[in-house]
This record gives structure tokens, sequence and C-alpha cells, in this order.
């Protein structure tokens, strides 16, 4: 193990004084630990309780048009899913600029509380009227705004703090875990529809999040903050800390830290301002073409995912006759398939490289599509077969749709990724919202099938445009340092290495 590395002992403001440190490159080749295995699980439950928020909330749509529940019209209904949507753009834009402002620590803290607090109000709305309405919509708002921030915060968390050989598989298996939450719900929502009045599941619905989550909050609390964040704002004596803290764990479980050479070290001045400005200027002036690669993945695999997804049972039980209250059972296969794909195929983004699996997983999941819709407008398929054919698009798209977060984080410099990653999660959502109501019309009555075939075949193409932009576009950044991938805005050196990928220019 290499000497003790002695950080500016005042830890003050990074435009004081050059600071050089080694703190990046210390995490990057650090031992796969226990704090690294409780980080996933402390973070990656955001994902699994927004799967189940987003299923429970759907499956109770048709429940609160009931008299005896809030009498609410079809329209009012659906309009909760909307309103949720927007809540996770606003609080993604919202609170993505905090991340970078104030730390990861702190928002992921932040976002948490208010994700529990907005979605156990919604489970007390006791009336029905105008204002009741308003203050359902709102808790449904307020929920999104605190998903929509973990996003940002939790991506930004887990890049900077996992290992880099770790970091692909580790980004996408948090946020694949969202199906892990969807496949509960999916099993929630049909014990709660079955075994409780309505009533009373709705609400018991709306409660199962911030139940399951409440817990998950005081084990965050015992996570450190992000050492790199604190390296670059200058902040040093806490960042060795910090590090310290994550090593000691890692040694007195038997493991060795690696030595590192002073030549990995990086030299930080003055701290780039966190603004949306700064992020602009990053964008189309220093990596222009990194942003249209994170636009297209980001805005393909939502418009596919909300399409499919929303109108899923849909499509079962107008195109395959299935009983409305069997439909979801067909989504435990779906939602299984896209919890494995990131979970098998998470491990090869890190040994195959970004580039080829994500162009890869986008490509065979367009390519398949095309080919289901064929099968579809022949009309040789059943509900066993087509929720079959979905499995294995989504086992492939998942996986890439998951990367698409990796990617818009980590080939930003640290100083903007919390922004980066909420903008692009923004743009993917709102080309995204068009997906459900466009595949809606299409379904109509269930009597044309030619319509919803030109609709799968458009998904097919969409996904194939996201997958030929990771081809000549995509970044090889697996298995090295983000200082490497995308140069801090406050680094005076190049001890890391140039910020130009292999294969291609920076931008």
């Amino acid at each position: 193990m290499a000497a003790p590395h002695t950080p500016n002992a005042s830890g003050g403001p990074a435009d004081s004084a050059p600071l050089r440190s080694l703190i990046p490159a210390r995490i990057d080749r650090m031992p796969w630990s226990g704090f690294h295995t409780r980080m996933i699980v402390a973070l990656g439950c955001a994902w699994i309780l927004d799967g189940l928020e987003i299923t429970v909330a759907s499956a109770v749509t048709s429940v609160l048009t009931h008299a005896d529940t809030l009498g609410l019209t079809s329209g009012e209904a659906g309009l909760i899913a909307t309103v949720y949507l927007v809540g996770q753009v606003t609080g993604a834009l919202f609170f993505g600029r905090m991340a970078d402002r104030f730390g990861r620590r702190k928002l992921f803290l932040l976002t948490f509380g208010v994700y529990l607090f907005g979605s156990g109000l919604t489970a007390l709305t006791f009336g029905q009227g105008p204002g009741w309405d308003v203050y359902l919509y709102l808790t449904r708002f307020v929920a999104g705004t605190g998903i929509g921030g973990e996003y940002a915060a939790i991506n930004s968390a887990i890049q900077e703090m996992m290992p880099a050989r770790f970091r692909g598989r580790i980004d996408l298996l948090v946020n694949g875990t969202y199906w892990a939450g969807a496949f509960l719900g999916t099993v929630a929502e049909l014990l709660l529809l079955s075994q409780v009045d309505d009533t009373l599941a709705w609400r018991l619905g709306f409660l199962l999040g911030p139940v399951l989550g409440f817990s998950v909050l005081f084990v965050r609390r015992h996570l450190p903050e992000s050492p790199r964040w604190l390296i670059m704002h200058g902040r040093a004596a806490e960042a060795e800390r910090s590090l310290a803290r994550i090593e000691r764990e890692v040694t007195e479980r038997g493991h060795t830290l690696p030595p590192v050479d002073e030549g990995q070290a990086i030299e930080i001045g003055a701290s780039a301002r966190s603004t949306f400005p700064t992020l602009l200027r990053v964008l189309f002036r220093s990596y222009p073409r990194r942003a249209v690669l994170a636009s297209a993945l980001m805005i393909t695999q939502s418009f596919l995912y909300n399409a499919i997804f929303f109108t899923y049972t849909l499509v079962l039980t107008e195109f395959y006759d299935v009983p409305s209250d069997s439909a979801p059972r067909y989504l435990l296969a779906f939602a299984a398939g896209n919890l494995l794909g990131p979970v098998v195929l998470g491990p090869l983004f890190d040994v195959v490289g970004r580039r080829r699996m994500i162009a890869g997983t986008y490509l065979f999941a367009g390519c398949a599509l095309a080919l289901a819709a064929g099968l579809f407008a022949a009309d040789v398929l059943t509900a066993a077969t087509q929720t079959a054919a979905w499995c294995v698009i989504f086992f492939f798209a998942s996986a890439g749709a998951s990367s698409g977060y990796l990617t818009a984080g980590e080939i930003f410099p640290l100083e903007v990724r919390g922004k980066a990653i909420a903008l692009f999660f923004a743009i993917g959502q709102g080309a995204g919202a068009a997906g459900p109501s466009f595949y809606g019309w299409l379904i109509g009555d269930g009597t044309d099938r030619m319509r919803m075939f030109a609709g799968f075949l458009t998904g097919a193409v969409i996904m194939v445009l996201g997958g030929l932009a990771a081809v000549f576009l995509g970044v090889d950044a697996e298995r090295r340092p983000l200082e490497s991938v995308a140069r801090p805005l406050s680094a005076v050196n190049r001890g890391t290495g140039p910020s130009t990928p292999r294969g291609g220019p920076a931008s």
C-alpha cells in the first residue's frame, strides 16, 4: 500500500491554492467491500420504490373512479400519472442543481424524505370535490419531485464512489431495480385489490412505498459524502476523512489497498460555479457530440418504455381478450425480464465495453421488436407468446435503458454531473410522455392490427437510431477514472491523462 496522502491540511476553498490529490485514484483502485454493498442497498431502494409507486398508482386508477372512493372521472384519474411524471422532471432539474452545489449526501437524504412525505400524504386524501382533487394532484407532484431528484443525486454518488472496474455494472444494477419494484407492486396490487375493500386498498397501495422506505432513510444517514465532490470543492480534510473511513472498513475485512502512483494525482484549482449556464457551455462548447449521444439514448429508451409499459395491459385486453383483472399477472413476467437484463448483462458493460454493449442492446431490442411486430400483424401470437416476445426484447432494452443514465453522468465533468443527469432525464421524459397517448390512440378498440403494427415499427426504428448513436458517438469509458473520461472544470494539471476517449474526440 502506498504511503498516506496528505491533502491540503486546511481543507479550505480550492481557489486559495492549487490542491494536489490522489483521492480519485484511490477510489478507482479500491477492492470491493461491505461498504459498497451497503451503499447499493441504501441507494438502490429508490428505484424499487419508484417502480412500486408507478405500478400501484396505475393499478388503483380505475378504483379511484368509484363513487365510494374519490369519485374521479377517467380523465381525472389518468391525470394522476401525468402529474407524477411532471413532478419527476421538475424535481430532477431543481434537485440536480442542488446536488452539484450542496453535495450528493445531503440531496439523497432530502429527496428521499420529500418522496416519503408526498406519497404518504396521498393516502390521506379523505374527500371528494375540487379541493380534494387539487390536494391529491399536489401530493403526487411532491412525491414525483422527490423521486426525480433521486435520479441526479444517486447516479452521481454511485459513479463517483464505485471502483472504476465495477462502475458500469453497479449503475446498471441500481437503475434496473426499478423492475423489482414493478414486480413487487404488481404482487401487492393483486393481493390488495382481491383481498381488501376498495375504499382501503388504494390507500394501503400508496402507503407501501413510505412504509418500506422509512427504515432506509436511517441507513442512508450513515453513508459518507462523495470524497470526489468534496475534493473538487476544496474540502480536502473532509474528503480525506470520508475516504479514510471507507478504506478502514476495507482493510478491517482483510483486503489490501493497492498502491497508487503519484502520477495519478489530480491538481485542483478554483472550483467552477455550479450553474445551468456552466452546464450549457460544457454541453455545447466542450462536448457537443456527447450531448447528442446522451440525448439520443435517453429519448429513445424513454419513448419505447413509456409507450409499451403504460399500454401493456391495453394490448392484452383489446387484442388478446385477456380479462382486465388477469392482465396484471402478465406484467410479472415482463418485469422479471426487465430486471434480469441489467443483472445478467451489466458486467459486460465493464468487460466488453460501453460502446459495444450500448449499441448492441439498443440494436438487438429494435430489431427484435420489428420481428415481433411482424408476428403481431400476422396474428400468430397469443397473449403468452406476445408476453414472451416482450420479455426477450426488454431483457436487452432494459440494460440499454439503464446505461443511458450511466452515460449521461460519467461523460461530463463532476462539477455539472448532477445537472447533466437531470437535464437529460428531463429531455427523455419529455419526449417519452408522448408515447402512451400515441400508442393508446393506435390501440383504439383493438380491431385494427395494422395501426398497432405501425406503432411497434416506430418504436423499433427509434431504438435502432439510439443504437446507431452509440456506434458513432459512443465513449469508451469502461474501467477508466472519471477524471480521464471528462476532466473536471477545476483541474489544472494533466495528472490523470487527457480527457480524449479511446476511439474518438472528447466532444
